[in-house]
Order: C-alpha cells, then structure tokens, then sequence
C-alpha cells in the first residue's frame, strides 16, 4: 500500500532523506515543508563548503560511519550531476609543543578511522604552504571543498522531478500524531500524512517537543563568524588550513578555507548566539533567552566551559583578538586582511548535565523520526544520514521497498 511521507526541513539533511525516500520506496509520495522562501537557508547555507575525511571522530560511532561512507557520496553526487568540487586535502597545524602530542592522538584516530595521513615536520609544511609556520602538521588528501547549497537544491529538483513535493514558506505550528497518521499545521495549510521525518536543526527540540518526546537535551545555538581574504591570498593558499582541535570542545577552530568561487574565508570561531536563528550579535529573541535560562544544562554547560566561552566572546567581540588565534599559524594576517562575510548558527544539542551532545541524536515515536542532533560533518555526510533515515522509516513505518 502507498504511503505518503512528511519530511519537515528543507536542509541538506531532510532533502537527502526523501530523495532517498522515493529511491527506496517508489510507490511513497513525498513532501517536504521548509519554513523559508527557499532551501538551504540555515545551516546548509552558511558553512565552510569542507568535504570532511573523517579525521576528528570517535571511531564506531555515527559520526565516523556517516563522514567515510558521506565523503564518497558527496564526490559521486557532484561528479554526476556536474556540480563544483574540489579535493585540495586538509593541513592540521601544530604551533607548540602540545599540539604535536595531540597530532600524534589525531593520527592514531585517523588510523582507527581508515585514514592514512602524512606526516609533515616544519620545513615541508613551509614549503607546502610558505605563509603558514608551525612546528608540524598532518596532511589528509581526501579532504576537499563543495556547493552544498548547490547540492540541496539539485536535490530539490530531483524531488519535483519524481513528483514529490517541495513546499517553502511553509512554518510549521503545529505537529501531531494519531493511530492512523500525522498531521502538519503550517501557516497556510495543513498536510497530512502516514509518517513523518523531522530534520529541523535549529527547531529541533521544538518539533519533538509537539510529538510528546522526553526531552533530556535542548538545542542551544552557536555562532560560528567568519571573515573573507583579499583576492591576493586567493592563490597562495592552496589547502585547507586547520590548527589543532581542543579535544574537550566540538568545534574546529579557526581554519582557513578554500571556498568553491575561488577565494578564501578565515573562521569560524564559536561564540552563543542570543537567538536560535542569532547570525549578528543585534539578533535577539526573548522567547529563545527565556528557553536557555530556564534549562538547567545551559547553566551546567557554562560552568564545564567557561573559560572557553569568554575566549569565544572576546574573540567576537574585538577583531585584533580573532586575528590573534589565526596569527598562530599564519602571522602575514593583518586586521586589514579580515573583511566581512556572513556568519553561520549551529545547532548543538546539550544535555541536562551540561554535556555537549557530540555524535548524532535520533528518536522515534511511532509515526515519527526525529533528528535531534546532527553536527559537523552532517553536510558531508547528508547522503549516507538520509539513507540511514530512509531505512528507519521503512522498518518502523512498515514502507513497501521496490521490489
């Protein structure tokens, strides 16, 4: 018996997930309901562009299956579809001592992860990268660069191709289940549906919250700002530039990028965000500060991390102490070289203890998938997530497989 599947997010994620939907399942009918004018408006537009290889996970978890499997995927799908893309590897910087104790940890992860990286000393990283200076550095060739926006919206249009539904503009209000199928309220209609597949990043925790779901976590919002280089560094930075990690945080650090376009970004740092959609310190939401202050992990979460948080506000706050963090590694950067570029939000998802969740979250009920969380590298890994998705969906909501 057809069914028909509501996908709730117009990302990278959710649009993978009903392509794969109507791969999978051929005799489903799809819609996806976006609440902007367009896909990719968050955060699968407003990231570096990385294909990540796969270097920083903990091997056996979600994160390292879906990164190997996503970046082959990804390549496969620009290839086939002529999309830009780019694999100019990825240098690991270490600029102290301690830093080359911790890229010999990331060489044991990347071994674990399949991965075989290429030790450099100082010398070769000059001669590799002339403008950057550190002690050493490990290189990862499968790393490389593309349009993910670009890649959403292909996506898109292969959707309407095969009849399915792409529905932008379309905030969702309301989300509710009964024995016989789902119901969607948006500001212009309601849809209704068998099942449902919600890839809400930012709203993540608010969607699941209206399909009764206990919610141990809350998503907490992150600004990641970025700045752009002049044109006369376009050429002269010929990988992606990357210092070590702190192992106790998510985030990368401050890299430099080489964008799909031909120019280069330098970020992001991350810094909380006041409002779950906060791109510019001037964004502020009541409702969503209201949410943080009453949730007993935010306060947890700060206290485990304080001193990395005031850095990060510093840092946003006064550029000399941003350009600080990528003199380390590159000392030519002068404040004139940081000019503006939009920033991204990332939607990390923090427990009631105040732990960072690091690898992905998906819950269920019994009409709905809800991905909670889905960080870094879920752009690379959007692929092989949404087929992971599409199975779900066909072992809880009992969907017909093509033959």
């Amino acid at each position: 018996m057809d069914k028909h599947v509501i996908v709730i997010g117009g990302g990278i994620v959710g649009l993978s997930t009903a392509v794969q939907l109507t791969e999978r399942f051929p005799g489903t009918t799809v819609t996806v309901v976006e609440k902007e004018h367009a896909v990719a408006q968050h955060q699968t537009g407003h990231n570096s562009g990385v294909i990540h290889a796969g270097v920083y996970y903990q091997p056996g978890s979600l994160k390292a299956q879906f990164c190997r499997a996503g970046v082959a995927s990804t390549l496969a799908f620009c290839r086939e579809h002529g999309l830009p893309l780019e694999q100019c590897g990825k240098l690991i910087v270490a600029t102290d001592d301690f830093g080359l104790m911790r890229l010999d940890a990331l060489q044991e992860r990347c071994a674990q992860n399949g991965l075989s990286p290429e030790r450099l000393d100082a010398h070769e990283l000059r001669r590799r990268e002339p403008r950057m200076v550190g002690k050493g550095a490990i290189f990862v060739a499968a790393s490389g660069i593309a349009d993910y926006p670009a890649i959403a919206s292909t996506m898109a249009r292969m959707l309407t191709a095969r009849g399915s539904r792409v529905l932008t503009g379309q905030r969702v209000l309301g989300l509710k289940e009964d024995a016989s199928g789902v119901t969607v309220d948006t500001a212009a209609q309601v849809i209704r549906g068998d099942c449902a597949v919600v890839c809400a990043g930012l709203q993540a925790d608010r969607l699941a919250r209206m399909c009764g779901i206990d919610l141990d976590f809350r998503i907490i919002p992150f600004r990641g700002e970025y700045y752009r280089l002049p044109q006369a560094w376009n050429e002269t930075v010929r990988h992606l530039i990357y210092p070590v990690p702190d192992p106790a945080l998510p985030f990368l650090g401050v890299h430099l990028t080489r964008m799909i376009g031909g120019y280069v970004t330098v970020g992001p740092n991350a810094v909380l965000a006041l409002a779950r959609e906060g791109y510019r310190w001037s964004n502020v939401n009541p409702r969503d500060l209201a949410e943080l202050a009453a949730f007993p992990g935010f306060w947890q979460m700060l206290g485990h991390h304080r001193r990395s948080a005031l850095a990060e506000v510093r840092n946003s706050l006064f550029r000399r102490r941003y350009l600080a963090e990528c003199q380390k590694y590159c000392p030519e950067l002068t404040l004139g070289d940081l000019q503006p570029y939009p920033s991204g939000v990332r939607a990390q998802a923090v427990l009631r203890d105040g732990t960072l969740v690091h690898d992905f979250l998906i819950r269920n009920t019994s009409r709905t998938l809800h991905v909670c969380n889905a960080p870094s590298p879920a752009a690379t890994s959007a692929i092989p997530i949404g087929r992971h998705l599409a199975d779900r969906c066909g072992e809880l909501f009992a969907l017909t497989a093509a033959g």
